[in-house]
């Protein structure tokens, strides 16, 4: 590239940087090389597919119009990834099919094209717009459907069989349950569904996928870009959202989930609690999410366990014809594994291994072999603040508007402090957070209500035997 070619597209470069903007430019047009002048036609050049698609979709005139100002004759704009083209096969290989985009003129003349040269696969530089891997086996049709998770599924295949354009019943869709009860499961299914023959954008990622993209595009200055990315998804679908960390990072997912509902695209969004626990999120973003639809998936009953028992030994039968599991062994699986799906495929996948490798057939006692650390003791009920809160109202003869309230008078008083100190001792929930599901009130209050029940059930036997009442009821 000679100086004279130098020059024009430092003016060209001028001229884009007035016409979109600072901000604007810096995203998308300060790492755009020119690599060559010829004839008609300008050869300009970017470092990742998504820069690419993107100038090509949004400002493939501007680009044009800029260059054209300085060389009238150009018609025609070939815009490459520089890195495919460098590093893989030569240019002349690279350069046979071509997509062409015309530009609408008002003069008269003929339209220019924009023109861009197909090149072989990169890494761009927002990969997380890529989406998170999806597993295949992870659809509807592998989703066994149960009693504690009816309204999810019911919900989510909602979702996935939307159009675009059609009304949003409920926005965001929110789920949540345990480890190993079918969150990402459904999440997946809704993706799949959503990309399989239809005209809608559908991104499945984990929020740590979402932090890293961010981050990313925060070191890279291209935040704008990721920025305007992601409100173009029509279908965002957001997993494991409690890990979600870090300020800038969240009020970016809240500016993202505001623009997003607003504009009328679906989010999904899964955790392993409700929104109203999910401490470390801003409260604007708590509050967003429970103005949704919010589905808890319970825990497998056994006849759902039984059901997912089944699904995956017909499942391992494609590929093993042979692999049998006698219906006394699937009963027993059914009934000793409780803690979730996952320990369930873990054992059929265990039996498998060892009749294949020992080419025995699986009987129950060597279920009962292979099996015994999957069989769990029963967890602990978990306790919500909310049931402590019912459960004491009742107890107190008073109402649970009673207990936010800012009201001292004796009979509520108490009746709150008692409910404060159970949420201390039966829930994993912080003072500031039981603070705040009591009304907004500070911490200091919540320490204060423990500590005086603390005292009071030391030493007086009727309040210490209402407060074990209280527990009993609680955990039953």
């Amino acid at each position: 590239m000679n100086n004279t070619e130098q020059d024009r597209w430092s003016r060209v470069k001028g001229r884009l940087r007035t016409s979109v903007g600072e901000d604007v430019y810096t995203s998308w047009f300060a790492r755009m090389d020119l690599e060559s002048v010829h004839d008609e036609s300008v050869h300009l050049s970017v470092p990742t597919r998504f820069l690419k698609s993107w100038i090509q979709a949004h400002y493939a005139d501007r680009v044009l119009t800029c260059w054209q100002a300085e060389m009238p004759e150009v018609h025609r704009i070939d815009l490459t990834v520089r890195s495919a083209i460098r590093a893989a096969v030569p240019v002349k290989e690279a350069a046979a099919p071509v997509e062409v985009r015309r530009v609408e003129r008002t003069d008269g003349r003929p339209a220019p094209e924009l023109r861009s040269v197909a090149t072989a696969p990169v890494s761009a530089s927002h990969d997380a717009l890529g989406g998170s891997p999806l597993d295949p086996r992870l659809t509807f049709a592998s989703f066994v459907v149960g009693r504690s998770n009816t309204l999810a599924h019911a919900a989510a295949r909602q979702v996935a069989e939307g159009r675009r354009g059609d009304p949003v019943m409920f926005n965001p869709l929110y789920i949540h349950a345990g480890v190993g009860l079918g969150k990402t499961h459904l999440l997946q299914a809704v993706t799949w569904a959503g990309n399989s023959g239809s005209e809608r954008k559908v991104l499945y990622l984990t929020a740590e996928k979402f932090m890293y993209g961010f981050v990313a595009a925060l070191k890279t200055q291209t935040a704008l870009a990721f920025k305007e990315a992601l409100r173009g998804i029509d279908v965002l679908v957001i997993d494991d959202l409690q890990f979600l960390q870090g300020k800038s990072t969240q009020a970016e997912f809240c500016h993202t989930l505001n623009a997003l509902i607003d504009a009328g695209r679906q989010v999904v969004i899964a955790a392993d609690r409700p929104p109203s626990d999910l401490e470390s999120l801003d409260d604007r973003v708590r509050s967003r999410l429970a103005g949704g639809l919010v589905v808890e998936m319970g825990s497998l009953g056994e006849e759902l366990r039984l059901g997912i028992l089944k699904s995956r030994v017909a499942a391992a039968r494609v590929h093993h014809a042979s692999f049998d599991v006698p219906e006394e062994v699937l009963d027993y699986l059914a009934r000793t594994i409780t803690h979730n799906g996952r320990d369930l495929e873990g054992a059929i996948n265990r039996l498998l291994a060892h009749s294949k490798l020992n080419n025995q057939p699986v009987t129950l006692e060597m279920a009962e072999r292979e099996v015994r650390d999957l069989i769990r003791p029963q967890e602990p009920k978990r306790i919500k603040i909310e049931d402590i809160q019912r459960v004491v109202a009742r107890q107190y003869n008073v109402s649970r508007s009673d207990l936010l309230s800012s009201r001292r008078t004796a009979n509520v008083v108490r009746p709150r402090q008692v409910a404060m100190y159970l949420a201390k001792t039966l829930t994993l929930r912080s003072l500031p957070e039981i603070g705040r599901r009591f009304g907004g009130r500070d911490h200091t209050t919540v320490l204060h209500a423990v500590r005086k029940i603390e005292a009071l059930v030391a030493k007086d036997t009727a309040l210490s035997e209402e407060v074990e009442s209280l527990k009993r009821q609680l955990q039953e």
